[in-house]
């Protein structure tokens, strides 16, 4: 007996049609006009719509950040995705300086064992190429990124920013960019001038401007957008693919806009918050709650969403995901009171990415909701190498549905949900359109109707996926 939904309508990223979807096991068996029910299980989706599960490209969970560690890890993390409709999430292994990127794999792989409640995969943040002898080791490391896309990790994160800690220099950058280009795999880039930024920062705290704000203006969107040209143009000289992750301003879109026109294979990512909130409203520079907004890339001001919605709208930027680093107010961005470079940097988001999109993008006209598939599954599948397993209503891929309620009202409050943080970046705030039913590789695990928020499926159900390496699309 499968589980056959009925009555629904079909979005995908081009069309939508009423069809009828059935489930059998993990995958989906046939998508149709009129399946006969045939003893199957029967959901009524009159209403509804009928998407593929979202997809998370950009999280970190459990991971150490100046001298702590993301709240969520990969149970709380997980579960609080799926609760908002995303069913798959690609986290990042970060090797240490000084490490292999195969420790940094284990490492990870031993983080989600037993936890990850609905399946994911990783990228490799790259910050050194190896150990020993320079040249001897650099083949090393080249030969490890072979190895990494063997095990299915076709995408390696590259940093521009936080100089000693993550940043790698521009000649290590091209090495790797050349080693993926060669490889077919895709390099994923924090697009900011950490060596400029860093100027400032040490200029700011020297004159005693130590509050949360400053973290913001010491980040300036031409030190992103210097970055981001930059980048494209030493993956367009290598030959490679690039990914510009959590693209925060107008100045950078431009740049990205640029290099497109140019031929280079340029993408780019956006995450909610860039989208709807801004310094103005949430960091005016007058108290410590300012500290909930720091992350990086900054808050920017208000006039950068309008270009950015367009962007998302016309295909310039290609995802939106949520870059979900979360920290608790009370005891974590309290470590950096008095001095906002020790404020741990990042943000909750993962569970109401899809919420936010569909309100402020479908409810508002700025997209429609085959852009809003496309955006939040399709895409993501297709440029991060899953588009034969994930990211589609099709048969033989992972039964992965969301079946969506365009009426259904919702309160955004850290009272209620999954994320381990004691806040929300958007408390308080009341949206229309919110997940109804989420399936996992065909189980129901979130039935927001009946059993609100809560998780149905066993810890630890969720499975790595190997990605095939396919120059993010392009190929």
């Amino acid at each position: 007996m499968g589980i056959l939904i009925k009555n629904g309508t079909v979005v995908s990223a081009t069309e939508s049609k009423s069809l009828d979807v059935l489930i059998e096991g993990e995958t989906i068996a046939c998508v149709d006009v009129g399946i006969g029910e045939d003893g199957h299980e029967v959901v009524d989706a009159s209403g509804l719509l009928v998407m593929p599960g979202g997809i998370d490209v950009h999280t970190h969970l459990d991971m150490p950040f100046g001298g702590t560690t993301s709240a969520d890890d990969y149970t709380t993390g997980t579960q609080a995705a799926a609760a908002g409709g995303t069913t798959m999430l690609i986290d990042f292994a970060l090797q240490s300086q000084g490490h292999t990127m195969r420790e940094a794999f284990d490492v990870w792989r031993a983080k989600s064992k037993g936890k990850a409640c609905v399946d994911y995969s990783l990228h490799m943040a790259v910050t050194d190429l190896g150990l020993g002898d320079e040249a001897e080791g650099e083949q090393r490391g080249l030969r490890e990124m072979e190895e990494m896309v063997a095990e299915g990790i076709s995408s390696f994160k590259l940093f521009m920013a936080y100089p000693g800690v993550l940043m790698i220099d521009d000649g290590l950058m091209f090495k790797v960019m050349q080693k993926a280009a060669a490889l077919n795999a895709l390099c994923c880039v924090h697009a900011e001038n950490g060596s400029a930024i860093d100027v400032v920062v040490a200029q700011m705290i020297a004159e005693g401007k130590t509050a949360p704000h400053y973290h913001a203006l010491s980040r300036s969107p031409k030190a992103e957008a210097e970055a981001t040209h930059r980048a494209i143009a030493l993956a367009d000289m290598a030959g490679a693919a690039v990914y510009i992750v959590h693209l925060s301003n107008e100045d950078s879109l431009a740049a990205l806009k640029f290099m497109q026109s140019r031929g280079a294979k340029a993408l780019a990512e956006t995450c909610t918050q860039y989208l709807v909130l801004s310094i103005e409203d949430q960091m005016p520079g007058k108290s410590w709650d300012e500290a909930k907004y720091v992350f990086t890339p900054p808050l920017r001001e208000r006039w950068n969403q309008a270009p950015l919605w367009d962007a998302l709208a016309d295909g310039a930027l290609a995802v939106v995901s949520t870059d979900h680093c979360p920290f608790r107010f009370a005891d974590q961005k309290e470590l950096g009171r008095g001095d906002f470079r020790k404020i741990p940097n990042g943000g909750p988001g993962v569970e109401n990415r899809l919420q936010i999109l569909w309100h402020f993008g479908v409810n508002a006209g700025r997209i429609s909701p085959e852009r809003f598939v496309a955006l939040s599954a399709t895409n993501p599948a297709k440029i991060f190498g899953m588009e034969k397993q994930k990211g589609r209503i099709a048969e033989g891929l992972d039964a992965d549905i969301l079946l969506w309620d365009t009426k259904a009202e919702y309160t955004i409050s850290a009272a209620t949900q999954r994320m381990a943080t004691d806040y929300s970046m958007f408390e308080g705030w009341k949206v229309v359109g919110n997940a109804a039913k989420v399936y996992s590789r065909g189980e129901l695990v979130v039935d927001n109707v009946a059993q609100p928020g809560k998780f149905l499926g066993a810890t630890g159900r969720g499975r790595f996926v190997k990605r095939e390496a396919n120059a993010g699309g392009f190929a």
